[in-house]
């Protein structure tokens, strides 16, 4: 193993777990080599990576860089030994997906593990993060693609695919509100609501809406949390504000109605499929990419919300 390779590992075991003694023993090297080679590189560079604390190591802004450049190249490395596989032509290696959380159920689970029984060498990594995180893990190659909410602003994306999502109304089957395919914001007035918090994505809607409407609505519960959302609209507890997406599969089966929330000032959100464009994506990655932009036509509205008995 190349000597600075071999330094990177042992610097990122001991800054992850802040001791040289337990990230010899997670090695199975011995400390004295670890410390050997942190010191030897402390001293090319003319600043240390570590304060040597009574509890422990920790890193520096020196450290901190070096930590960051050692994840990059850590992912780096991966994508190297992927394109190896495919000269071989192996259909094998492992791909990072960065989602949000309202993709944490339906559509993608299905279609991951459609993937993994055509493709059983390839491997996936799903991290459900908020949307903000999902650009980041994208823009700095934490992950290979992901699915974000309104990406436009983001120049350092590139977006392979979108739908539109909108925002409605969630009561449970049998509800007569739910007979509606939209109503006004305003038709919520005097009804207990079940409404999103920070940092929901769908947060910045309510409160446009609120202010233009100028209506007080009943918060009877509030959460930042989609499946906690849907369940006690499940339980009753009051009607929910949630976007199409969130809701796809609970409609599917016939537990929830959803109704648009008609107001003219409310636009729809872009749900979006991005890359990073300095990256190109292995074989693998662009094997499971190429997978999901096939059918995400299925997350758009109205389509997502169809009824499966229809």
């Amino acid at each position: 193993m190349p000597a600075f390779s071999r330094f990177l590992r042992y610097f990122m075991a001991v800054g992850r777990l802040g001791s040289i003694r337990r990230a010899a023993d997670e090695l199975n090297i011995s400390a004295s080599a670890i410390d050997r080679q942190i010191l030897n590189v402390e001293a090319d560079l003319g600043m240390p990576l570590f304060e040597r604390l009574p509890t422990g190591l920790r890193l520096t802004a020196a450290g901190e860089i070096m930590m960051a450049a050692g994840s990059r190249w850590q992912k780096n490395l991966t994508d190297v030994r992927a394109q190896i596989e495919d000269l071989r032509g192996l259909k094998r290696g492992h791909v990072d997906i960065a989602i949000i959380d309202a993709l944490a159920k339906g559509y993608i689970p299905g279609a991951i593990r459609a993937i993994q029984s055509r493709y059983p060498g390839i491997t996936i990594g799903v991290r459900v993060l908020e949307n903000d995180r999902v650009r980041d893990a994208i823009a700095s190659g934490e992950a290979d693609f992901g699915i974000l909410f309104e990406p436009q602003s983001y120049r350092d994306l590139t977006v392979r695919a979108f739908v539109e999502v909108v925002l409605g109304f969630l009561t449970p089957a049998g509800h007569p509100f739910g007979d509606q395919r939209e109503a006004r914001f305003s038709a919520c007035a005097g009804s207990p609501l079940i409404v999103p918090a920070e940092p929901l994505a769908v947060c910045q809607q309510i409160a446009v809406l609120e202010g233009t409407s100028g209506l007080q609505i009943d918060r009877t519960a509030t959460s930042d949390n989609i499946q906690m959302i849907t369940s006690l609209v499940l339980q009753g507890v009051g009607i929910g504000i949630l976007t199409s997406l969130d809701v796809i599969t609970e409609v599917r089966r016939g537990l929830l109605n959803f109704t648009r929330i008609s107001d003219p000032i409310l636009r729809p959100m872009t749900l979006a499929l991005c890359t990073a464009p300095a990256r190109t994506p292995s074989y693998a990655a662009g094997i499971v990419l190429g997978e999901i932009e096939s059918g995400f036509a299925q997350l758009s509205y109205p389509a997502s919300i169809e009824r499966a008995d229809l």
